[in-house]
């Protein structure tokens, strides 16, 4: 991996006064903690939002029988269409007088899934999502240029608040507007981007179309979320603007952006606000609550949240618990896939990251892919599009690169594709999450 002089690490990492008390607390204080709030947040939402009660009084569960941490395995899951089942406001657990801000999901694939917050629940949030940025380097003072997308994503405000909250100044571009983004990086110079990394890409590819040297850019830091990426991706982005690429997760039905962030002194895994979010990872089939260590599907309980507490929320993200490394909280691995965007293509399983790690190893073909799925007769068949660099352009160097493509898959995924190599900007671009798989099989 590219690898910034160390006297800029150096001048990122903060110093022991500047973290919160759970940050370097010690285990057993913070499982103290955890089992009070659980206990509080359970109870919340059992009095308060009729949908928990039912389902705790149909599992024969109460929150009084919660004595251990463990015992939260024993209470149901939420599911992201029990949110869709009481749209709008029938998981709040407020008098809707109380609710200071409501964000939403787009709603593309059915009803949106509906979120609010208190006023305290929007502090708690400011203060996770400093807590990433500082973590990955942000100081008080710096500029950050924030183009997630605002409105009722979470992203936008998410990100805007809690950089206020740590003292930077905000240059709130939202996404989009390609040139202007450029445009803005070069004249304000912010030390901070925060974005997804497949528009970070589009970014980069703008650089280059202006004739600008990205590394000459004022960039020191990026905070990327919003999509799973991979750590190819991350030296690309890294090698192309020299800056330190560091990792944020969240999802709107647990808080928004900062649930975990990765720390820039070690990049090795997302460090979870467990004082705020308390984790499990499940057998995905089964719902089996799978030791540390073990990868499966990621759940959440929340800790704190007043308006909209969730109990044990099934993410479909797909990753694995470890100890603390850089601060006392576990990790949560880079998150390596969905259970709800994985492609089952003749029996085998295929995530997009695995493919663009492979993609990542063909020169002369950039990151910009899409994944797209048809049926020929009663057998599916993938097909994989990818750009070919601007240099890239000898037809037989691009039959080639698609050649190794398809040999690379085949041998490591163990699935036969088709991969069309395309001109630059030939794939479609988005400012918001990247759209990877065109799903255009025949609906039965």
């Amino acid at each position: 991996m590219f690898q910034m002089p160390l006297r800029k690490l150096d001048q990122l990492r903060p110093e022991p006064t500047e973290l919160d008390r759970y940050e370097v607390a010690a285990t057993a204080d913070l499982r103290t903690w955890q089992l009070k709030q659980l206990s509080w947040s359970l109870r919340h939402a059992y009095d308060n939002v009729p949908h928990y009660r039912s389902k705790f009084d149909a599992a024969d569960i109460h929150p009084s029988d919660l004595k251990s941490l463990d015992d939260l395995a024993k209470f149901p899951f939420t599911t992201k269409a029990d949110l869709r089942d009481n749209y709008p406001f029938g998981m709040f657990a407020v008098p809707e007088q109380q609710v200071a801000r409501i964000h939403a999901s787009s709603g593309t694939t059915g009803k949106p899934t509906v979120v609010g917050y208190t006023k305290r629940d929007i502090d708690t949030w400011s203060d996770v999502v400093a807590r990433s940025i500082r973590a990955a380097g942000g100081r008080a003072g710096m500029k950050l240029h924030n183009a997630y997308g605002y409105g009722l994503f979470t992203g936008g405000l998410g990100a805007h608040y809690g950089a206020e909250r740590l003292g930077c100044t905000v240059i709130p571009i939202s996404g989009g507007m390609t040139e202007r983004q450029v445009q803005l990086i070069t004249d304000f110079k912010p030390d901070i981007i925060m974005v997804t990394p497949s528009y970070m890409l589009a970014i980069l590819d703008e650089f280059r179309k202006q004739g600008l040297d990205p590394r000459k850019s004022s960039l020191r830091i990026g905070i990327f979320g919003a999509e799973p990426w991979t750590n190819a991706m991350r030296e690309e982005i890294e090698e192309a603007f020299d800056l330190h690429a560091v990792d944020i997760y969240g999802l709107s039905e647990v808080m928004g952006p900062g649930v975990a962030s990765e720390c820039v002194e070690t990049k090795d895994g997302l460090h979870i606000w467990e004082d705020h979010f308390y984790p499990e990872v499940i057998d995905p089939h089964t719902g089996k609550v799978l030791p540390d260590g073990e990868q499966g599907e990621l759940v959440f309980t929340s800790l704190t949240k007043e308006a909209m507490p969730i109990i044990r929320y099934r993410t479909r993200d797909l990753t694995r618990l470890l100890p603390g490394t850089a601060r006392a909280m576990r990790r949560m691995e880079k998150v390596t896939g969905r259970t709800d965007d994985m492609i089952i293509l003749r029996g085998v399983n295929v995530f997009p990251t695995q493919i663009e790690e492979k993609l990542q190893t063909i020169p002369g073909l950039s990151m910009h892919y899409q994944i797209v799925l048809t049926r020929s007769g009663r057998m599916d068949e993938m097909e994989i599009h990818v750009e070919a660099r601007p240099e890239f352009s000898d037809s037989e160097l691009r039959q080639a690169a698609a050649n190794r493509l398809e040999q690379a898959i085949k041998d490591t995924i163990g699935i036969t594709s088709r991969v069309i190599i395309r001109d630059p900007d030939g794939i479609e671009r988005s400012a918001g999450k990247a759209r990877r798989i065109l799903d255009r099989r025949p609906q039965s």
